[in-house]
């Protein structure tokens, strides 16, 4: 557009002008009219003095009057008018057309910026840049403006672009000519075709399974759909622009045309050549192509054997067409799908939730438009809660309207099952974790309540020390409780099973748990007839039910101060109630039953999954360590039992716990030859030699101090290999055997079990102590030596003399 300085300048001097020549014509009217009124005023009255005094009226009227009026100048006058055109200007710059004014002299008065581009500059209506006579018509145009108050003017050409003009006489006194050049677009119809395939139009072709794509002259790909690159590359992405259109088909002996890489099971096409230039045979086309139908009828009679059979299969199996409406679904989809009796969903996604309801109609539009292919994805059901369902896709070609066979599968129970699975490997996992912590703290609690017990010895009740180091024992004794807590979740503790009645068990402990429950708490104790026996800790399954009971109890007093009921009772399960419990981790068999149930404020089910992992407590910070519910897991498990919790919020917990029923065998039956003799009381005092085998270095000091403390000889090793050497140096030098061995079980190089199975080839009559912080069970089983004893970390100094003195006096070797 011209430059705005510049043509508010030139309508500035325009103006000015135009105003300076209205002032000079009123100017001279008024001075013809003063002399006039004279001329009149002398000949009515022919006195000089009255001539005069009347002009210099007129002079002082049209002084005041100057003065007086407001200063509006010509200049002002002409910046409003510059202010207004520039408005305009403004208001035109947003016009999509070039725009020009000129007035009746023929010189620009505005132009926007399209017209300056298009016209390289403020260029002057009809002496524009055109070509083959383009100003001729445009003079012609502005002439018929000037006389008709409009004029045209058609196929203005500069360059390669082509205009129309249109010319309109305006202002308020039809001073000026209102230009208006619109660019011409020629309509190209191959332009047109490719865009069309390329958007929304080639969306909805793929969608209604048609295929189309465009080609120029030379054969080569410009366009095509969603639906045609997918078909001939296997994706809808892929860019397929400028290859040979041919390449992508083949046809066979009887002309039938597949798409090449579907192969020789592809599904045959028909195609469709629509020429986009008359005047071109060999010219760009649009080509469309669809599954060619031929054999309806046949198809269709195969199309209802097949439904025939699909409605005889357990398996949920259901047919669509391409717009993926049902054609037919039998009643195990039906069922699965929660379709009730009479009703008729018209397509798949109206069984779904809201949320998968599109993604559902996408996929089959995908596979009843695309090459035969399968697939599953999850969905919920609008029936089905929040549990996902797997449903099934497959591509169907050759059965008429049929286009995807569906296939619906429950998965809930899966997932169940796989969340039991991986909270077992979790449990297994965090259990073997728990289990090592504890074994490396035991040696530790070792040594510092061996020291305790030794600095004891030297401090009399009543010292200054005396009492700080007794309660860094009870501290220590503390830590032990945690240990062993670990070790019973982790299954590693030392248990010592016996044959018992539940219920038994339940009656002593009901007393216990009753002082532990508050007043408004009511403990119900409930027990089955005809119970098995069960082997099983009977402090171990104390500790069971205490923990549970007193879980309980929390969980009442969380709900409210209204009090509430502890239910524990006990029956008999038959594997026939087994298998009606349909539980995949628990066996079919004969069981005894413990159910601890309360009416408190129940379990989230977020929560749920995790009551049995260590140090997990929804309890506030100090009240609770997180290994209650854990040591019950672990105690049950080491007892061969199984323990399942469930809860709904608002509705209480309840625990069933299931320990397999004991058959008593022959020698468990016989009655015992002589009633048990009362223990004799220990002698912490002996004399004898022995071989302590030890890799931590304060578990080894501790226990070397304690057996010399009693009167033993002691000589040490820190591994296997070395106390074999101090065997075999005793055995070359003639000395005195060791009268037993004292060691640990898991030990670098060689460890306790290894060192005991090559000492007993030579001395087959040796006692050996093994200490470990792991299950006496488990090590049994896998050391298989007969005539070893154990004792569990931590220690104190009295047991390990208590424990070795016992050996000692049943091998014979100890004092009297």
């Amino acid at each position: 557009m011209a430059s705005e300085a510049g043509s508010s300048s030139g309508l500035l001097n325009q103006s000015t002008k135009l105003t300076s020549i209205g002032t000079q014509t009123r100017f001279a009217i008024l001075c013809v009219a003063v002399i006039a009124s004279l001329g009149l005023l002398y000949w009515q009255v022919p006195n000089t003095a009255l001539l005069i005094a009347f002009g210099a009226m007129v002079i002082c009227t049209a002084a005041a009057v100057y003065f007086i009026r407001p200063q509006t100048g010509l200049e002002d006058e002409a910046v409003t008018e510059s202010a207004d055109w520039v408005v305009t200007r403004l208001i035109a710059d947003q016009s999509d057309i070039g725009l020009a004014v000129t007035d009746r002299a023929g010189r620009l008065v505005c132009a926007n910026d399209l017209f300056t581009k298009w016209f390289n500059g403020p260029a002057v209506p009809p002496e524009l840049p055109l070509q083959d006579g383009g100003n001729d018509l445009l003079a012609t145009a502005g002439r018929n403006a000037w006389r008709d108050g409009r004029g045209y003017a058609e196929g203005l050409k500069r360059g390669v672009a082509e205009y129309a003009a249109k010319v309109l006489r305006t202002g308020q006194g039809d001073e000026y000519l209102l230009w208006q050049f619109t660019p011409e677009i020629r309509a190209d119809i191959l332009d047109d075709t490719i865009k069309m395939v390329g958007g929304g139009t080639g969306r909805a072709l793929s969608e209604a399974g048609v295929l189309a794509t465009v080609i120029g002259s030379e054969g080569r790909i410009r366009a095509s759909n969603a639906g045609f690159a997918l078909r001939a590359t296997g994706s809808t992405d892929a860019n397929i622009s400028g290859r040979n259109f041919i390449n992508f088909l083949r046809a066979d002996d009887k002309g039938t045309i597949f798409f090449e890489r579907e192969g020789r099971h592809g599904t045959p096409v028909r195609m469709f050549h629509i020429p986009l230039e008359r005047t071109q045979k060999k010219g760009p086309a649009l080509i469309l192509l669809i599954d060619d139908d031929g054999g309806t009828f046949e198809r269709g009679q195969a199309l209802e054997q097949v439904e025939s059979m699909l409605s005889l299969l357990p398996l949920g199996l259901a047919l669509t067409d391409r717009d993926g409406r049902f054609l037919f679904l039998n009643k195990a989809f039906a069922r699965t799908a929660g379709v009730g009796e009479g009703e008729k969903p018209l397509y798949p996604g109206d069984l779904m939730i809201r949320d998968d309801k599109s993604a559902v109609a996408d996929a089959v539009r995908r596979y009843a438009s695309g090459p035969p292919m399968s697939g599953d994805m999850a969905v919920r059901l609008r029936s089905g809660g929040d549990d996902p369902v797997a449903l099934g896709m497959a591509s169907v070609r050759g059965l008429g309207d049929a286009a995807v066979l569906l296939s619906i599968k429950d998965n809930s129970e899966e997932t169940r099952l796989k969340s039991q699975v991986a909270q077992a490997t979790k449990m297994q996992a965090v259990g073997q974790l728990a289990g090592g912590v504890a074994h490396d703290f035991n040696n530790i609690l070792t040594a510092i309540i061996g020291h305790c017990d030794l600095m004891l010895l030297r401090h009399a009740p009543g010292d200054s020390d005396y009492d700080d180091i007794q309660q860094i024992r009870n501290n220590s004794n503390r830590a032990a409780g945690l240990t062993r807590q670990l070790l019973a979740f982790s299954r590693q503790q030392t248990l010592r099973p016996q044959i018992l009645q539940l219920p038994d068990v339940v009656a002593d402990v009901s007393n216990l748990l009753k002082r532990l429950l508050d007043d408004n708490i009511e403990l119900e104790v409930k027990h089955g007839r005809n119970l098995g026996l069960v082997r099983a800790d009977p402090g171990q399954l104390e500790q069971v039910i205490i923990n549970l009971g007193v879980n309980a109890r929390d969980a009442i007093n969380d709900r409210g101060p209204g009090g509430g009921t502890i239910s524990i009772s006990t029956r008999s399960v038959s594997p026939a109630e087994v298998r009606e419990l349909k539980n995949e981790i628990l066996p079919v068999g004969e069981y005894t039953a413990l159910f601890v149930e309360d009416t408190g404020k129940g379990i989230t089910p977020q929560v749920i999954g995790k009551i049995f992992e260590p140090f997990f407590t929804t309890k506030e910070v100090g009240k609770g360590t997180g290994l209650g519910l854990s040591t019950v897991y672990g105690i049950v498990k080491q007892s061969g039992g199984y323990i399942f919790a469930d809860s709904e919020l608002g509705e209480g917990a309840s625990f069933s716990i299931y320990f397999p029923v004991h058959k008593l065998s022959d020698s468990e039956k016989a009655p015992a030859s002589e009633p048990l003799k009362a223990a004799a009381k220990k002698e912490l005092w002996g004399s004898g030699h022995i071989l302590l085998v030890e890799d931590e270095d304060m578990v080894r000091a501790v226990a070397e101090r304690a057996l010399t403390r009693q009167g033993y000889s002691v000589m040490t090793a820190c591994d296997g290999e070395e106390g074999l050497a101090h065997l075999a140096a005793q055995a070359e030098a003639g000395e005195e055997i060791f009268d037993m061995i004292v060691s640990d079980v898991v030990m670098p190089n060689m460890d306790g079990p290894t060192m005991a199975q090559q000492v007993r080839r030579d001395y087959p009559d040796m006692p050996i102590l093994f200490m470990s912080g792991y299950a006496e069970e488990q090590l049994r089983k896998s050391i298989d030596l007969d005539n070893v004893a154990f004792l569990p970390k931590p220690f104190s100094v009295a047991q390990i003399a208590e424990a070795v003195g016992e050996i000692l006096t049943e091998e014979g070797k100890g004092d009297d």
